[in-house]
């Protein structure tokens, strides 16, 4: 997994490329971890996150409730193979997720 983190004063972006399973979600909780001192809007961009584990959704609840006391957090770009993990577990009504919109129907005129 590919972890990249732009801060710009107390906000920080972290863009997640990969799978977030129990390997790489130790490696993401120590990273992002000392990250987040003076941080109080975190957004994490799972556009490329093609895979999420229980671990990795532990790591999501553990930054939630973390940002829930010092700041703000959002989940955004969330691919749908992670969405529907997300939604199985009820994990999609326990994070603050940025919606994104549903992708155009094709339509055919004949």
């Amino acid at each position: 997994m590919e972890i990249q983190k732009e801060r710009d004063g107390e906000k920080l972006a972290v863009a997640l490329t990969g799978r977030l399973d129990a390997v790489t979600a130790i490696q993401f909780d120590k990273d992002i971890s000392k990250s987040l001192d003076g941080i109080t809007n975190l957004i994490i961009d799972l556009a490329n996150l093609d895979y999420i584990a229980s671990a990795g959704l532990r790591i999501l609840l553990k930054l939630q409730k973390r940002m829930n006391t010092q700041g703000d957090m959002k989940i955004k770009n969330v691919k749908r193979e992670v969405r529907e993990v997300l939604d199985m577990t009820g994990f999609s009504r326990l994070l603050s997720m940025e919606e994104t919109p549903a992708p155009k129907k094709l339509s055919f005129n004949f």
